[in-house]
């Protein structure tokens, strides 16, 4: 059976910088891994603006 995590990101913008690189790489250090990014919030012209990255971790019984 696995665990599941969904963290919010973003790209970024003018005046903050992205965040995906820290955050996947805090749960790597973890024990989590990287299943699939999932694009939910867009500008007004459809770029992506927000993110939820998703974790797995395998659960010992």
């Amino acid at each position: 059976m696995y665990q599941y995590k969904y963290v919010k990101a973003t790209l970024g913008g003018l005046f903050t910088a992205a965040n995906h690189h820290e955050i996947i790489d805090k749960h790597a250090k973890e024990g989590w891994r990287l299943v699939q990014v999932l694009p939910v919030a867009y500008t007004g012209h459809g770029k992506p603006t927000d993110y939820e990255i998703i974790f797995e971790k395998r659960m010992d019984n």
